[in-house]
């Protein structure tokens, strides 16, 4: 059964990374989605730009220059205040992916928004994000969070 289970994880992450499934890349790791607009804390990590030619969930290429982010649980669209808790800095960005599949990270930022958190050295950062604002549709009403 647990060799069912690698499988099934594996063929998942190999179909999100070949850019076949928008929505595969969470089907790997099951998560619900967040609308309640509350702050979370975690670790945040950033990613590295990649010439894989593969696209975010949201069915866009990722620019690196953007103010983006990755989230297993905002929806995708959600405006989000990130802080760096450490140094207080902080950036809005978009949520325009899935992930990060690092254990322990509630959050992956493009290399645009790791600079804005001065966390582009240590590549992680402890943070806190606040959801600005929700997409419409799909029941999330555009909701704020405060």
């Amino acid at each position: 059964m647990a060799l069912f289970e690698r499988t099934r994880r594996l063929a998942a992450w190999a179909l999100c990374m070949a850019g076949l499934t928008p929505a595969a890349s969470s089907a790997a790791h099951t998560h619900h989605l967040d609308r309640s607009g509350k702050a979370q804390s975690g670790v945040a990590s950033y990613y590295r730009p990649t010439a894989s030619g593969r696209k975010a969930a949201n069915g866009k290429r990722p620019q690196p220059g953007r103010l983006t982010a990755a989230s297993r649980t905002l929806p995708l669209g959600t405006k989000a205040k990130v802080v760096n808790r450490d140094t207080g800095k902080s950036v809005n960005v978009t949520v325009t992916d899935r992930g990060p599949f690092a254990k322990h990270r509630v959050l992956d930022v493009s290399p645009k928004a790791a600079q804005h958190l001065g966390m582009t050295h240590e590549g992680t950062a402890s943070v806190k994000i606040q959801p600005l604002k929700l997409p419409a549709g799909k029941g999330e009403g555009g909701k704020t969070g405060g």
